[in-house]
């Protein structure tokens, strides 16, 4: 299993860190119904990883290598687009990103997040997670990983839950802190999120271009097997 670790550890990273995710935390646990739109968020969170994650488990088991334990072509075609699409990805994100002196447009629907009810804040945390496309092809890479280590039914499970919990954290630290320390962590949340907002281009940039890299590198080295 430490090998399946490994090869998903970088995409579980990045969905952790993705800064999106974190401004839209903030901004739920910046409203009055704060503790249960936040964690109901988070909920969303874990369950959208967890259920994309077990589908492609669930398809790719079994046929993610040939009998001789190599990586099978469909999954090394699969990451090379998937390495192609970040590099690319991370090129327009950079062309993209605001001019000095302009402040990062956010997604529309984040200025109505104090009007969120808690399934309102539950089902934007499954489609951040499962549904926005970075983070669902983060995710088939990363079962894909798990499914290319050939381990165990229990052991796949297992991983699954690992990958799951890393690409947490960013959300659950938020949320630990905040149910900790109460609104007393409110100024430090808004410093972050400002900070994270004006900052996504570069770090997703060199995220999404460090994660191209790896998966093209891992598809050349399967082409090459």
């Amino acid at each position: 299993m430490g090998q399946a670790v490994g090869d998903f550890l970088p995409l579980a990273v990045v969905v952790a860190i993705s800064p999106i995710p974190i401004v839209a935390m903030v901004l739920m646990l910046a409203t009055p119904r704060a503790r249960t739109n936040g964690t109901a968020f988070a909920f969303g969170w874990i369950v959208g990883l967890s259920v994309l994650g077990a589908i492609v488990l669930v398809l790719a088991t079994g046929n993610a290598t040939e009998d001789s334990g190599a990586p099978a072509t469909w999954v090394d075609v699969l990451n090379l687009l998937f390495g192609l699409a970040f590099i690319l990805l991370a090129v327009r994100t950079w062309l993209g990103r605001p001019k000095r002196g302009d402040e990062a447009e956010m997604p529309g629907w984040m200025d109505r997040v104090d009007d969120f009810t808690t399934g309102r804040s539950f089902g934007a945390g499954v489609v951040l997670s499962a549904v926005n496309p970075k983070n669902l092809v983060l995710t088939v890479a990363g079962a894909l990983a798990i499914a290319e280590a050939t381990l165990s039914d229990g052991q796949e499970v297992l991983a699954l839950a690992v990958f799951v919990l890393i690409g947490s954290l960013g959300i659950l630290t938020l949320l630990g802190i905040y149910l900790v320390v109460g609104e007393r962590a409110a100024a430090q949340l808004e410093r972050l999120k400002v900070w994270t907002a004006a900052h996504n281009a570069a770090i997703m940039t060199v995220l999404l271009l460090a994660l191209g890299a790896k998966l093209i590198g891992d598809a050349i080295s399967g082409f090459s097997s």
